[in-house]
């Protein structure tokens, strides 16, 4: 330290590579570098799990006791080694506590007991593995691409019970059509990628929807961004276009403008509308992201 009142080490550091004599003399831009993420904030570009387990600690504080009763009727989510938090003594991470959440929202309005579901894009399938813990499903049919059913089928016959992974059924995209010609199904499941299919094929599937199903969940983006702040475009200006290319909702927004993204819902929810005879039961801002939007469906006559 350098005298009774003066600098540690550490701040003696800290004073010749973040907070120095060059950058206190402008306020520019002085709140989002150096200084300030010595100051007061942690540098998101290094510290991007500590935020990440920030977010999941204070959502899942926030969970009702429903949920966090959901959340510990779901065995094995420690499988694949996520990354966690420990609330109450219960390990949590983003994606099953966005689960439970789905699973509360649905199940507000559509009797889960004794259903038939379908899910169109499952991933490697918590949203499966998250409701056939929680309630006594007639089935759940993933519907996705090969590689993702692969990691969905090897996933869930790791944590599903036999009774379980029985009522679990995976349909390759070329099955699709005589799949739906033959089923009929309580609710349909949609989470993030109608946002990444082609307009054509996201038309196809509502149509399929349309004829199929009694409710439709949908999860997903109100529109797209070009904010390169938030993740440097990474992967590349190509990958950008042709993000920006999929999906019914288009258009470009501030996806951290609560006005921008509530003027963007209303036409989400009209864009993925399966059909004139459904009308939409209840929607609100998918937590825990600002531009996501989930919509519940209900079909109106048979």
């Amino acid at each position: 330290m350098t005298g009774k009142y003066g600098r540690s080490a550490l701040w003696e550091h800290y004073s010749r590579t973040h907070v120095t004599g060059e950058t206190t003399r402008e306020l520019a831009g002085f709140k989002s570098g150096p200084p300030n993420f010595k100051m007061a904030l942690w540098d998101p570009k290094p510290n991007g799990v500590r935020y990440l387990k920030t977010l999941i600690y204070n959502l899942a504080e926030q969970l009702s006791p429903a949920a966090k009763d959901a959340l510990r009727r779901i065995r094995h989510r420690e499988v694949g080694d996520p990354i966690t938090v420990r609330v109450d003594g219960e390990p949590v991470c983003l994606d099953y506590l966005q689960a439970v959440l789905e699973l509360e929202f649905v199940s507000r309005h559509v009797k889960l007991d004794g259903a038939r579901v379908v899910e169109i894009g499952a991933g490697y399938g918590r949203t499966c593995h998250a409701f056939l813990s929680n309630h006594d499903l007639a089935s759940y049919h993933l519907v996705d691409l090969d590689n993702s059913l692969a990691l969905a089928e090897k996933y869930l016959g790791t944590v599903l019970t036999e009774e379980q992974f029985a009522k679990v059924g995976f349909v390759r995209i070329d099955e699709v059509e005589d799949f739906f010609a033959d089923g009929r199904f309580d609710l349909c499941i949609n989470i993030d990628s109608f946002a990444e299919m082609d307009a054509a094929t996201v038309l196809a599937y509502l149509a399929l929807v349309d004829r199929t199903c009694r409710y439709c969940y949908l999860k997903n983006p109100v529109g797209k961004y070009l904010d390169k702040s938030l993740d440097s475009h990474s992967q590349g200006a190509e990958l950008v276009e042709l993000a920006l290319r999929t999906g019914l909702a288009r258009d470009v927004l501030d996806i951290h403008d609560s006005s921008a993204v509530a003027e963007h819902a209303t036409r989400f929810v009209a864009a993925y509308r399966p059909g004139p005879a459904w009308t939409d039961v209840d929607g609100s801002r998918a937590l825990p992201w600002s531009y996501y939007w989930q919509v519940l469906y209900r079909r109106l006559r048979p």
